[in-house]
């Protein structure tokens, strides 16, 4: 492999959006990678929607709430972050001593696109007395805007914990919104955004499924539309439904989200059976294209090299940290 300086990775991190190498084809990525995070105290985290190989090589495997618990909790020098770009936006706003690193900076989120902060600002700004609760799946821009994060395994208990008169927007995702205003009788104004990978699941194709596997239970995120989830047996966030595949007696499941988590679902029941929901294309499943540019190749490189790295304005982080430190305050109390 090519010694190459730092100037050269910046031109390579510029145009591409990660470091592009060759690598040799005999070498064992695993071992390597597993080696480099020893000598440089690296700690690897990865979501529940990356590709087995580098579910299977990561230090921590969790959803948003999980992960982002593990990087304000790490003694690692180097956090490598295995996901999307809020994600490591996330990791750096809670570690500002730390570098955060992340294997290709185009990994981005349709949800977080769906709210540019300038727009949502003019928004929030019709509603000067609301309090605004903002899904973790944004820029760090909208974090600063925020009053509270929440993530969708924490988000019905912080608005439970406030006063029921309070006036609360909720951002960016208005499926999330919808269902939470569904279980906790608000009145939530809601943010027109939401996830390209959980709007696309076909309610017709899901319902013939059910039909030819009549035994199987349905598990939907609450990112998905209504429709969608009025079908369904059980509700959660990714790491909620892990657990229910695991703790439920039922041997086959159709799993309506990305289809990432299957590996872990996989692992840990492998007597049961996992269906991925289809979506309204002709494609068999729903992939995350975002998530899915992340490859083991681009993750040993990052690591490596220690590029491309997540850096931000410094009144930024602290003003995105904010509303972040409340939900990690609010999960804490209620042991979430």
């Amino acid at each position: 492999m090519p010694d190459i300086n730092s100037e050269q990775q910046a031109a390579i991190v510029s145009k591409k959006g990660f470091l592009d190498i060759d690598i040799d084809v005999n070498l064992d990525l695993f071992a390597e990678i597993e080696k480099l995070k020893k000598e440089k105290n690296a700690i690897l985290l990865a979501h529940y929607y990356q590709e087995p190989d580098i579910q299977d090589v990561a230090d921590y495997i969790g959803d948003s709430l999980g992960l982002s618990q593990k990087a304000a909790s790490t003694d690692a020098d180097l956090i490598v972050f295995a996901g999307v770009h809020f994600m490591a936006e996330t990791a750096k706003i809670l570690n500002p001593t730390k570098k955060v690193v992340l294997p290709d900076l185009n990994a981005g989120c349709s949800l977080s696109d769906s709210a540019p902060p300038e727009l949502f600002k003019a928004f929030k700004d019709k509603y000067p007395d609301h309090l605004v609760i903002t899904y973790i799946n944004c820029s760090a821009g909208m974090k600063a805007l925020s009053d509270i994060i929440c993530t969708s395994s924490n988000a019905q208990k912080i608005v439970e914990s406030l006063p029921a008169d309070q006036p609360i927007i909720f951002a960016p995702d208005k499926n999330l919104g919808a269902y939470i205003n569904k279980q906790t009788g608000r009145n939530m104004v809601l943010w027109n955004g939401a996830c390209m990978v959980h709007e696309i699941f076909s309610l017709e194709k899901i319902t013939k499924l059910k039909i030819r596997h009549p035994q199987a239970k349905v598990i939907a995120h609450p990112e998905c539309e209504e429709p969608v989830l009025a079908i369904a047996d059980y509700i959660g966030s990714t790491t909620g439904l892990l657990k229910y595949t695991q703790t439920s007696s039922v041997k086959e499941f159709i799993v309506v989200t990305e289809t990432g988590i299957l590996h872990q679902m996989q692992k840990a029941s492998p007597d049961k059976t996992f269906i991925p929901a289809p979506p309204n294309n002709n494609c068999a499943c729903n992939d995350c294209p975002y998530m899915k540019l992340n490859t083991l190749e681009k993750l040993y490189l990052c690591l490596k090299y220690e590029t491309p790295e997540i850096t931000m304005p410094e009144q930024l982080r602290l003003a995105a940290k904010k509303p972040i430190d409340r939900m990690l305050e609010i999960s804490a109390k209620y042991g979430l």
